[in-house]
């Protein structure tokens, strides 16, 4: 009888029992046959924890003293999870009973796949792509993330334009497979990411290391989305900016992240001004605040994770699998392409 790898699902909770009496079902009914599910909860206050523990006795739950946000949360969680796998599964998921093995026969095949991810649909409108992850992630060379399926606001239907499974710059955290050893290996996330970003990366310091990070086009699964922090909600403007700058300081070599950075915090003050001219002023806010963080951290020696990202000398190095080779901001916004299929192929390492 061949071995059944150990799968951990880990769904990491702040005061979302909204979200766990709505999806945990889903989860519960996974046929997977070697399977944990594990609740780290972030110090909730609204029940949560009491919810589980009389209506599901079986789950098991970990709680964590505080909230220490998406990345924290997680970092304490899995240092007392025992699997091969670990899926961090977002608490506003929708899942399928066989979700699980598609993505984990993929990722026994090859001993360098680190990290992948399922499509991620929408769950409130089925038949299209939802905006964390889509159809696997990709990244531009100035720092900008964006999808099979998804480049900033634009969100195509799924008409099976994307049913190959592929290596892929990066796995949305919304429901991440990662094997246990690799997670450890790259040492989690960074802490000072909190949330947003973070797995992206993760996927990149384990590119950096020489893994692979896969999109299983096999197993689907529907997100919410929004459920913590909604894309109006100004300390989301904040992270999303503030964490593309750690990220690209955190993974690319000192001078072309010294470069790159510099052109995106010019980049970023258009933002500021679009924000302002649109009358959002707590937006332009954060994105002035996400900069002074930035920058303050980096004079306060605040230490990355990315102990190897001197072994990525792009543009040759496998590591840049799956960056698009140039600027997604003029692409989409200047040459119109909306569209993942619009942009040139031969463009991407």
């Amino acid at each position: 009888m061949s071995y059944t790898p150990k799968v951990a699902v880990v769904i990491l909770n702040w005061n979302g029992i909204k979200y766990l009496r709505q999806f945990l079902p889903s989860v519960l009914s996974s046929t997977y046959p070697n399977l944990d599910i594990i609740v780290g909860d972030n110090a909730s206050t609204d029940g949560s924890v009491d919810f589980i523990k009389s209506e599901y006795p079986g789950i098991k739950i970990i709680q964590n003293d505080d909230n220490y946000g998406f990345t924290g949360g997680y970092n304490r969680v899995l240092e007392q999870v025992e699997a091969d796998y670990y899926i961090l599964l977002n608490s506003d998921v929708e899942v399928s009973p066989g979700w699980i093995a598609p993505v984990i026969n993929l990722m026994e095949s090859d001993p360098l796949i680190a990290a992948a991810a399922p499509k991620i649909l929408a769950y409130n409108q089925k038949d299209h792509f939802e905006h964390a992850g889509a159809a696997g992630g990709y990244i531009d060379s100035y720092g900008y993330p964006f999808c099979q399926g998804r480049m900033f606001y634009e969100i195509e239907e799924d008409k099976g334009q994307y049913q190959q499974s592929k290596e892929v710059f990066w796995a949305t955290g919304a429901a991440l497979f990662i094997k246990k050893d690799r997670w450890h290996e790259a040492g989690g996330f960074d802490d000072r990411f909190f949330a947003h970003m973070e797995e992206i990366d993760l996927c990149w310091r384990l590119k950096n290391m020489g893994y692979k990070v896969m999109y299983c086009a096999e197993s689907a699964v529907f997100h919410l989305g929004g459920g913590t922090l909604n894309v109006e909600n100004p300390f989301k403007t904040y992270l999303n900016f503030r964490n593309n700058l750690l990220l690209l300081q955190n993974n690319l070599p000192f001078w072309r992240a010294v470069f790159v950075i510099g052109v995106r915090i010019w980049m970023d003050l258009l933002a500021l001004l679009r924000f302002l001219s649109e009358g959002k002023r707590k937006d332009a806010w954060a994105v002035s605040r996400a900069h002074q963080n930035f920058v303050f951290g980096l004079f306060k020696g605040k230490k990355s994770k990315a102990k190897n990202k001197a072994n990525c000398q792009l543009p040759t190095a496998n590591c840049a699998k799956g960056m698009y080779k140039g600027s997604l901001v003029w692409a989409f916004f200047v040459k119109k392409r909306k569209h993942f299929t619009d942009l040139d192929q031969d463009r991407f390492y």
